[in-house]
């Protein structure tokens, strides 16, 4: 065993030079004793649990344990916790970091580190997620604890296989990122994949946790698209693993990434698996027209309602019979932009008070701008039902994103007509055709067509028929029996 200072005082020197003379207060250096051998105590206040170094420090007033007899103070340092997790360090970037992540570090007088890991991170317990609430299931989520949330998954998939790879990110933050997976389900290509990635990271902190770490894992830029999945339920990330997909969870975050999904993963929810197969089946279809509607409803609205004479008769009565003094697209943008500031408004507002920030904007301002002749009652109608179809899209990233297309879709058709819309759709099916995130085709099993995977899509089966794993996990082991 190496020595990592050549004294207690030079460990002590290198830990003030590290944080300062009392220039951080939670950066705690303290001189104790084991029995009769003096030790240096190092840990960062609020990282460590209290409690536990409480019953340590008290438990080395004993004798019990303590081997006298051992004439090196690393081997009596070791005698005296042999039930505790007790690790010897041999490198000072490694002693820092330890620290900073909440473990105990002793000092020996011959210069001997060792380290205890009593972790107790600040947080909140195990709840259900706001975002993905079921009206019969499990109420627990993930929290901002890295431990926990592997603990979490780990109740789930009581398997020898699971894995879960610390990593550590960035100059500065050294954020622990947890890859996990299924040994024999994921595809070492992906894993390969991940890690050279997360090597690759050049920055000096990721203060926004998962989705920084998306962009720089898939060097998204300017992509609106959200290239993975984001979930907060442990049971949806559970039955993804067994699937074959991987999952990343990065430190401070709730919510785990899931990798690779296509298009079809951001439409599904955990809902459609609590209810029978028929009513699941319903449930899905039901979103994904919900979902195709959100896009084209409100421009093939407007084109049908400024170019009448693609009506039947019988359908005459559709669009407003007075357009009134505003163009009727600059009343659909300023209604459509209008619900997504209601909508950031209420999430910055308090509860008690967004419900009647609510009833005030939807009586109040909507009728009112009907009377004064700011918008037709058509209008404010069709915004309001593409706003719900939008709402009904599980994926909170992807719904921004549909609002995005929609209005370029709706401006593509002001400018050029039943032309415009048209060819916005199919550059926008163009543009989702040619996206392959890790390699797997975003419109998966609709493009390239899989009739079975499809199939499996757009219906809940049973959970007795068997399946093998999707084919763009590309598992070893596709069959989920084995």
């Amino acid at each position: 065993m190496e020595k990592l200072f050549k004294s207690m005082k030079e460990g002590e020197d290198w830990f003030i030079k590290c944080f300062g003379k009392d220039e951080t207060f939670d950066a705690m250096a303290r001189s104790i004793h084991l029995w009769d051998m003096p030790a240096l105590l190092l840990y960062i206040n609020g990282l460590v649990d209290g409690d536990g170094l409480l019953t340590l420090l008290t438990e080395m007033q004993g004798s019990n344990g303590w081997d006298e007899s051992k004439e090196d103070d690393s081997d009596r340092f070791l005698s005296f916790f042999p039930y505790h997790s007790v690790t010897a360090v041999k490198d000072h970037d490694e002693l820092l970091t330890s620290i900073l992540s909440g473990q105990v570090a002793f000092i020996t007088p011959s210069g001997f580190a060792f380290l205890i890991d009593i972790r107790s991170y600040p947080g909140r317990q195990p709840e259900e997620p706001d975002t993905e609430k079921v009206i019969r299931g499990a109420r627990d989520g993930f929290t901002e604890n890295i431990i926990t949330n592997t603990a979490l998954v780990r109740r789930r998939l009581r398997t020898e296989d699971l894995r879960f790879e610390m990593h550590q990110t960035t100059v500065n933050g050294k954020t622990d990122v947890a890859i996990a997976f299924i040994q024999g389900a994921a595809s070492e290509e992906h894993l390969n994949y991940i890690r050279e990635r997360l090597d690759k990271i050049i920055h000096d902190g990721l203060t926004m946790t998962d989705k920084s770490l998306e962009e720089f894992l898939f060097k998204q830029r300017f992509h609106p698209m959200p290239f993975v999945r984001f979930t907060e339920r442990p049971d949806i990330c559970a039955a993804h693993l067994l699937e074959g997909h991987i999952a990343i969870m990065v430190d401070t975050s709730p919510s785990v990434i899931l990798v690779p999904v296509s298009l079809f993963h951001h439409l599904q929810h955990a809902e459609e698996y609590r209810q029978a197969p028929l009513i699941g089946t319903f449930v899905r279809l039901t979103r994904f027209v919900g979902a195709g509607l959100s896009l084209v409803l409100l421009p093939f609205w407007y084109l049908v309602a400024t170019k009448q004479h693609y009506l039947p008769d019988y359908l005459s009565y559709i669009g407003p019979n007075d357009i009134g003094e505003i163009p009727l697209l600059i009343q659909l943008l300023m209604a459509d932009i209008g619900i997504e500031v209601l909508r950031m408004a209420a999430i910055h507002t308090p509860t008690p008070m967004s419900t009647a920030m609510g009833l005030v904007a939807a009586i109040v301002i909507g009728q009112v701008a009907i009377d004064v002749g700011l918008f037709t009652p058509e209008v404010v109608l069709y915004v309001a039902v593409s706003a719900i179809f939008t709402f009904a899209i599980p994926s909170f990233e992807l719904s921004i994103t549909t609002k995005v297309f929609r209005i370029c879709i709706l401006l593509s058709t002001a400018i050029l007509g039943a032309p415009g819309f048209f060819m916005s759709v199919a550059v926008l099916f163009y543009y989702l055709c040619s996206l392959r995130p890790m390699g797997v085709p975003y419109l998966w099993p609709a493009v390239p067509f899989f009739p079975h995977a499809m199939m499996r899509v757009l219906i809940r089966f049973p959970m007795t028929a068997d399946a093998p794993r999707p084919y763009i996990t590309d598992a070893p082991e596709r069959d989920r029996t084995k």
